[in-house]
């Protein structure tokens, strides 16, 4: 796949300006304190569905009307934020939205997909089961299919990177988590285009480690679970073409456990007063435990969603 170069990046900013502002980066002093660097967040907790996948849902969308007039209706899987994206992309574009999403999939994030005017269906016990049979669906209702990776999600991801870097200068490095591979791939695509040497360092859970394993591996990797409180990272079968740019770009891959990420969103509350989602959390979690290795550095976090079940928030900040 090739990474969408300055110009693309800036044209895909003008799509997602239309209807969300850029989001802040923030340098919060009680989280520098805890991690013992200069710690810049960005808030993509704060776009419209509240997590960073809106940027790409708004790129494609519009890419896909230019292209093809003629989709009615589209179809998607996701855990969350992706079938967010799309269904608050299609009712801007005025096209319908079916969404697969395993079942026991959040809530929240459910009723959320449904007010944005999405028809939902469950299937499946996680995210790749869900995907399978949204393929099977757009087939046998002759439905476009908006897959979770592709150029063009990548081109509209790539508008929070530019942000990010282009706003804060001289990062050393950026934590990144990696679901599908979107958002890391499209924050590498902004520091080529800038011209930059600050370091991309992805986030995986342990307990959903393809990406990881891929890295090390050289080529794909797929796994057969990804239980995790991460959802958003909740991969087990990863993108070839994602693979390829991460594996090139990308300096490491870090794995963090539950218990780390669990922590993670607590210490957002209490050092910013943000809620972060799992896969939020992820890079926070990643800097602590390379707390010793980051000292001193000016590092950067995507707080890429704030969507956490109430429920699972209230369970998560009780714990010590």
């Amino acid at each position: 796949m090739e990474l969408p170069n300055r110009g693309q990046i800036e044209s895909a900013a003008a799509i997602v300006g239309r209807a969300m502002a850029p989001t802040a980066q923030i340098r919060w002093p009680l989280l520098s304190r805890r991690c013992g660097a200069e710690v810049w967040v960005k808030h993509e907790n704060h776009t419209p569905i509240g997590a960073f996948k809106l940027r790409d849902g708004l790129v494609y969308f519009h890419e896909l009307r230019s292209a093809r007039a003629d989709v009615e209706h589209v179809i998607a899987a996701t855990r969350g934020n992706h079938g967010q994206s799309v269904a608050f992309a299609a009712r801007v574009y005025g096209v319908k939205a079916t969404i697969i999403v395993p079942h026991g999939n959040s809530a929240e994030t459910n009723t959320a997909m449904r007010a944005f005017g999405a028809e939902l269906i469950e299937h499946g016990h996680d995210f790749q089961a869900a995907y399978e049979h949204a393929a099977i669906i757009a087939d046998e209702r002759a439905l476009h299919m908006v897959l979770s990776f592709d150029s063009t999600l990548v081109r509209g991801v790539a508008t929070c990177g530019f942000e990010f870097l282009s706003a804060v200068g001289d990062l050393e490095a950026v934590y990144v988590p990696i679901g599908l591979g979107s958002g890391i791939c499209g924050m590498i695509a902004a520091r080529e285009a800038l011209g930059l040497r600050t370091l991309i360092i992805g986030v995986v859970a342990e307990n959903a480690p393809a990406y990881a394993l891929s890295f090390e591996g050289g080529k794909p990797v797929p796994t057969t679970t990804s239980e995790t409180i991460a959802d958003g990272i909740a991969c087990r079968v990863p993108e070839p073409d994602a693979v390829a740019v991460i594996n090139r770009h990308a300096e490491r891959i870090v794995r963090v456990t539950e218990d780390e990420i669990r922590a993670a969103m607590r210490h957002y509350f209490t050092d910013t007063h943000n809620a972060a989602e799992g896969a939020g959390a992820a890079p926070l979690a990643a800097l602590l435990k390379e707390r010793d290795q980051m000292a001193g550095r000016r590092v950067g976090l995507v707080l890429t969603g704030g969507n956490v079940d109430r429920a699972v928030f209230a369970r998560v900040l009780s714990e010590s």
